[in-house]
């Protein structure tokens, strides 16, 4: 789903009522344990976390007016989407990832390349999440960035 939301406040309470306290708490935990350096802000309609240009001003290569993000979260029609970059990029975090998943939820990782769905929001693994913020830093995520996907 799009939310026309200028703010991630307006994103939040734009989000269904059913959806709205998991999500509100996923945005908590991230903004609570990802390196203080990542701003939050709107991006492509979605809570983004950025490196903002004053730390990395080549920022996206697609559009450079667009800072560097690594971690988005939004409300589709049937799930809670954390989309995660370094999951993306580095190996040994999707790996920690995938073997962490069961330790902490009872149901199949449902998971894309960088999309990790939540169609149950009583079952999104917030102790989890909060360690996977902590795990990449801003220079560890300019560093893969710039070494594997700017061209």
């Amino acid at each position: 789903m799009t939310y026309n939301a200028s703010t991630p406040s307006e994103y939040i309470n734009a989000v269904d009522e059913g959806r709205r306290e998991a999500f509100s708490k996923l945005r908590d935990t991230i903004s609570e344990n990802i390196p203080a350096d990542f701003q939050e802000q709107m991006c492509y309609n979605m809570i983004s976390y950025v490196v903002p240009h004053e730390l990395y001003p080549p920022g996206y290569h697609v559009d450079p007016k667009v800072p560097l993000g690594l971690v988005a979260i939004a409300a589709q029609k049937n799930f809670i989407a954390l989309y995660h970059m370094g999951v993306y990029t580095m190996p040994e975090l999707l790996d920690w990832f995938v073997r962490e998943y069961p330790k902490h939820c009872k149901g199949k990782l449902d998971m894309g390349k960088s999309c990790i769905r939540f169609k149950k929001p009583e079952e999104i693994p917030y102790a989890l999440i909060a360690q996977l913020m902590q795990k990449v830093s801003v220079d560890d995520w300019v560093e893969c960035y710039e070494s594997n996907i700017k061209r």
